[in-house]
Parts: C-alpha cells; sequence; structure tokens
C-alpha cells in the first residue's frame, strides 16, 4: 500500500469546491473528493499549529501531552518522569513508529518541526526533507522536493508520505505572475459591509484595523513584501482583497496538487495510493473579528477538512458526518492497515464502519485553544441542532465573552450568541465539558491541567506582555472605550 498525506496549513473546509463553497478554488481536491469519503464534522483537540499535529502524530490530545501552546512549559511535551526509558512515548507509541512498525518506509516534507522547534514531532520518520523556510514556503518551494522523492520511491510498495503546503496561510505569498482567478467573484455573502462595519470599530489582535497582530509599527511595515495583503481592512475593497489573496493560496497549492496527481498517473501508481487530505487547524476569516488567523477553539478554527480516497474501499463517492477528532482517522488507518491502537491513544478507530461503509462518531468533541486565548469548546448535537459551546479562560484581548453558545446549523459564522435563551444547550453543554474533564483527569499520567499552566504563566503566548501598548493604541484610534474594557478586565496585566 502507498499512502499520501496531504497537509494544508490553515485550509478552512468551506472554502473548497467539495464543501460547497461558491468559488472555484480547489478543482484537483474535488475530484479526489469525488472518488473518496468527505468527512464533514472532523475537529483538532487542540488549536493552532503546534498543538495539533502534536496530538495528531502522539494519538494524544494537549491534555495527556502537555502541549496546548506555541512556548512557555505547555509548548514542549510533558517529562515523563523517572518511568521514561531509552526512547520515550513518541517513538513507542507514535503515528510514524506505528507505521513503521507495520513495515511503511515513512517520509515528510515540511518545515514544520523547524518552525516550532517541535522536535518530538519528528519521532518515527525514516526520510524529513526539510524544505527550509520555516513556514514560508510556497508550493513551488515545495512540491519538486516531493516529486523527488516519489521519483525514488514510488515504483516501491509500503511507503507513507506527509506533504505539508502552506499557501492559505498568511502571508499571503503567492507569486503575482499567477494572477486572481477570483477577481470577479463576489466574497462569501456573510460578509456584508455592516459585518465589516463592525469589525473596523472592533478590536484584538488580527482584527480588521490590527491585521497584522497588535498593530506595532513592524507588523504595519511587514505587509509591504507581500502586495496580495492590505495593512488594514479599511474599506469594503480591501475586505475582498484579503478574502481573495487567501482563496488564491488555496487555489495555489491545489494548482500542485494537480501536478502531483499528474505524477502519480505517470508513473502508473495513482490508482494503487491512498490520498488523504487535511489540514491542521481552519482560519477565521472575520469571525469574531479575527481574519487570517486561527486564534479560538471554536467552529472555525478547530473544524477541518478530510478527504480519503482509498481504491478498493471508497469507489463510491460519499459523506461522512459523523463527529470525529482528527487522530480517530490515525487511529482508524492503523487498523486498516493491520495494526493495533496503542492503550495510551485517545484517538479511537472506526474501521469497521469505514469499511462497511456505514458512519460511526463521538457523541461530543471538546476543542482547546492555548496559543492566542485560553478557550475550550464542546461541539454537540441536540434537538437535530448542530452546536459549539465556548468556555473562555483568557480573551487574549479578543470580543470573546466568558461562555458563548452558538447554533451552527442556522448561524455557521458565529454571530448570535444564544446562551442566555438556551439554558436547556447550555445545561447539556457544561456536563459534556464537565465529563471531558473528569475522564481526562482520571486518564493522566500527570497532576497537572495544561491549560491551568498557561494562565498561571500569563496567559497565552503571542499576547503576553502587549497589553499596555495596545491600550495606547486603542486609545489613541478613538477607541477609548474598547481599552477601558480590556484593562477592566485584565487589570493584572497592565504595566
Amino acid at each position: 500500500m502507498r499512502i499520501i498525506y496531504i497537509d494544508i496549513d490553515s485550509l478552512r473546509p468551506d472554502h473548497l469546491g467539495c464543501y460547497g463553497y461558491h468559488r472555484n478554488t480547489s478543482p484537483n481536491i474535488d475530484a479526489i473528493d469525488a472518488q473518496g469519503v468527505r468527512f464533514d464534522n472532523v475537529y483538532i483537540t487542540d488549536a493552532p499549529c503546534l498543538p495539533s499535529r502534536t496530538a495528531l502524530w502522539s494519538g494524544r490530545c494537549g491534555f495527556h501531552t502537555g502541549v496546548v501552546n506555541h512556548g512557555g512549559v505547555a509548548g514542549q511535551p510533558l517529562v515523563e518522569g523517572p518511568q521514561r526509558g531509552f526512547e520515550d512515548q513518541f517513538l513507542h507509541t507514535g503515528w510514524m513508529s506505528l507505521l513503521r512498525g507495520l513495515g511503511y518506509t515513512t517520509a515528510t516534507v515540511s518545515s514544520f518541526g523547524e518552525r516550532h522547534s517541535a522536535w518530538h514531532w519528528y519521532a518515527g520518520f525514516n526520510h524529513i526533507i526539510n524544505p527550509g523556510k520555516r513556514g514560508l514556503e510556497d508550493a513551488h518551494d515545495v512540491m519538486p522536493l516531493a516529486l523527488n522523492w516519489l521519483n525514488q520511491h514510488a515504483a516501491s510498495d509500503h511507503w507513507f508520505l506527509h506533504l505539508n503546503l502552506w499557501d492559505p496561510h498568511t502571508p499571503y505569498s503567492t507569486p503575482l505572475d499567477y494572477g486572481n482567478p477570483f477577481e470577479d467573484d463576489p466574497i462569501p455573502a456573510w460578509l456584508t459591509e455592516d459585518v465589516w462595519q463592525a469589525s473596523w470599530k472592533g478590536f484584538g489582535p488580527h482584527s480588521a484595523q490590527e491585521l497584522h497582530g497588535f498593530g506595532n509599527p513592524q507588523e504595519a511595515m511587514w505587509h509591504e513584501s507581500y502586495p496580495r495583503v492590505p495593512a488594514q481592512l479599511n474599506s469594503f475593497d480591501k475586505v475582498k482583497q484579503w478574502i481573495d489573496g487567501y482563496d488564491v493560496g488555496i487555489h495555489y497549492a491545489d494548482h500542485h496538487l494537480g501536478q502531483l496527481f499528474n505524477t502519480l498517473t505517470d508513473m502508473g501508481v495513482f490508482d494503487e495510493t491512498v490520498i488523504m487530505i487535511s489540514a491542521d487547524h481552519g482560519e477565521n476569516q472575520g469571525e469574531f473579528n479575527i481574519w487570517g488567523d486561527h486564534q479560538t477553539a471554536d467552529q472555525i478554527t478547530c473544524r477541518v477538512p478530510l478527504i480519503v480516497r482509498w481504491p478498493g474501499l471508497t469507489d463510491e463517492a460519499r459523506t461522512d458526518d459523523a463527529l470525529h477528532y482528527h487522530y480517530d482517522w490515525a487511529a482508524t488507518l492503523i487498523e486498516l492497515l493491520g495494526g493495533s491502537v496503542p492503550e495510551n491513544w485517545d484517538g479511537q478507530s472506526f474501521a469497521s464502519a469505514f469499511k462497511q461503509q456505514q458512519t460511526k462518531g463521538r457523541n461530543f468533541v471538546v476543542t482547546s485553544q492555548g496559543a492566542w486565548a485560553c478557550q475550550r469548546g464542546v461541539r454537540f448535537n441536540q434537538d437535530n441542532q448542530s452546536l459549539m459551546y465556548l468556555q473562555t479562560y483568557h480573551d487574549g484581548y479578543k470580543q470573546l465573552d466568558p461562555q458563548m453558545l452558538f447554533n451552527l446549523s442556522e448561524d455557521p459564522h458565529q454571530q448570535n450568541n444564544l446562551v442566555e435563551s438556551k439554558p436547556e444547550w447550555m445545561i447539556q453543554a457544561q456536563a459534556h465539558l464537565n465529563r471531558w474533564l473528569f475522564d481526562m483527569t482520571m486518564s493522566s499520567s500527570f497532576d497537572v491541567d495544561p491549560m491551568m499552566t498557561v494562565l498561571r504563566e500569563g496567559g497565552p503566548l503571542h499576547t503576553r506582555g502587549l497589553l499596555s501598548g495596545y491600550l495606547d493604541l486603542l486609545t489613541s484610534t478613538g477607541r477609548a472605550h474598547h481599552a477601558q474594557r480590556l484593562k477592566a478586565r485584565h487589570p493584572g496585566d497592565v504595566e
């Protein structure tokens, strides 16, 4: 068996044609979808990049690995202690190590490990090909390396190739000579002038006025190197430019995937290769006044695409709408290949249902964010509605209430907080979160909740020490009322 896992950074499902997007962003991905299973409700356990990929590659959520932040103590795995032998759990029970144990050659074309100093993430790879730009690669930097590896190995059997594309991640750096396929296409209908105006009057890192962080001079100049990226969303036309930049990045990645699929066909192995397409997280594009970033535990950041084309198992295209974690598919892959899922994994296989073209998922999933805010979410279904509950411990200086509840079936972009009007849904959401916390605590090998570690260190990495300067900026730009709100909410963070 040959397996390729295409990992597209910051890719939200609803900007893909096969997930219903009105723009033709993904013709090559859509073609794979037409031959496979599209999963509509797959969620990462921990956002953003480092926590997410650590969870997927280890099969364990951030509560159990300790990785829920991008820095500080919770930016590295928990120390296993005196019982640790010559090798740690990442090597013994990591996803790649399990594949190697099944006889697979494992390879990655990615700079992710270096970008985040995620050295534990490399465990189990036979071949590590680092494009060398620490996440600032374009698809034209990555794809030749992948094709070169395939030229050497495609004819062999039993290999797994992880291919990491970054193009939808900010900054939007698709070469200008690629053009803009969406110049004449409208942006998503929910992004109205009223939504933009409310965003412009609002606040927060990566908001309409502080589009590249907290609005410091270095950030204001940063966009000059990337002509597809505006400095601010100071007009509705700039909103379109911004969304176009994201969608062109998706299209550029998809274009190069077409080259990959054509190469596999030319080599005569396309029909013998499992193709999986997913992401490390989604991307907020206006939700909560966050533009081009992944700062919450919400539906938009934590829901990811998953498309699986498996010759012989997915010959008829279908949709799986059950609730899954991303590492549930990792567990399923291990079992489909004849292996066993380790006891320490949180991922649960649904291999039997997959082979029988049935759906089998979870009753609810819990998401977390620790790098840009401290937040946990619960995605569940009740009364035939898709619901998302968010509990915020640290708002990351954004427009986030302590508790939020959204009916995604009617409000997919989370604009109407139902905390006060739906007490019966709130009771169920909190019961799910309490159940999860109990299960995580009782099954943990450590005496710590990593989210509490982040809070005691001063909050999420990307916001530490930045409030005082941001309060001055808000006041100088006519938003003193927002500065007062943040100062009152975070008195201990003001120097």
